[in-house]
C-alpha cells in the first residue's frame, strides 16, 4: 500500500463532510416537497371525481329524457343507442372504483339497491376533501344527481344524506316551532 500524504487525507475528509451536508440539505428539501406533491395528487383526483360524477349524472339525465325512466344499472347508460355515456367511469377516490348509488326510492331494510331506479352516484370514500363541492367537504357527501332540478322547483328531488330523494313537501312550521294546529286557539265554528 502506498502512503498518502497528510494533505490528501484531510482533503478526503472534507469532501465526505461536504457530500454528507449536501445529502442532508436535499433530504430537507424533499421532505418539504412531498406534502405539496401529495396535495396536488389529491386535488387532481378531486377534479377527476367531479368530472366523472357529473358525466354520469348527465348520462342519467339523458337516459331519463330518452326513455322516460331511470336506469336500474349503470351499465344501461352504455347499452342505449347512441350511448349517453362515453365510458362507465370508476370512482377515483376508492380502491375498487365502485360508486355508491343514489336511488329514486329508499332501499329496503337490507340496504340492497339492486333493481331500484338510479338517479345519481356518490363516492364511497369517507375522507375529507381539500376543496368544497356544493358546500360539502366529505367525498361521500358529494352527490352527482340527475334529479336535482326536477320540475324546476328548488328542493324537489334533492337527495338527502341517505341517498333518497326528498319529496319537496314538508310540514309547515309555525313561527313558534309547532307544526300541529294551535291547541289554545278556538277552531272556526266553536
Amino acid at each position: 500500500m502506498r502512503n498518502l500524504p497528510f494533505r490528501d487525507t484531510r482533503q478526503r475528509g472534507f469532501i465526505l463532510a461536504l457530500l454528507l451536508g449536501m445529502v442532508t440539505v436535499m433530504g430537507i428539501f424533499l421532505m418539504k416537497a412531498v406534502p405539496s406533491v401529495v396535495v396536488e395528487v389529491q386535488r387532481g383526483a378531486e377534479e377527476e371525481l367531479i368530472f366523472r360524477g357529473e358525466a354520469i349524472a348527465r348520462g342519467i339525465k339523458l337516459y331519463h329524457q330518452r326513455n322516460g325512466g331511470y336506469p336500474l344499472k349503470l351499465e344501461e347508460l352504455m347499452k342505449v343507442r347512441p350511448p349517453v355515456l362515453r365510458n362507465l367511469y370508476k370512482d377515483p377516490m376508492t380502491q375498487g372504483g365502485d360508486w355508491d348509488l343514489v336511488t329514486a326510492v329508499q332501499a329496503g331494510a337490507s340496504g340492497d339497491k339492486t333493481g331500484l331506479p338510479i338517479v345519481g352516484v356518490r363516492s364511497r370514500s369517507q375522507r375529507d376533501s381539500i376543496k368544497l363541492y356544493k358546500g360539502k367537504s366529505l367525498y361521500s357527501d358529494w352527490v352527482f344527481s340527475a334529479a336535482e332540478d326536477i320540475l324546476g322547483i328548488p328542493g324537489v328531488g334533492q337527495p338527502s344524506a341517505s341517498g333518497v330523494l326528498q319529496s319537496g313537501t314538508s310540514n309547515v312550521t309555525k313561527p313558534g316551532g309547532n307544526s300541529a294546529p294551535d291547541a289554545n286557539k278556538p277552531r272556526e265554528g266553536e
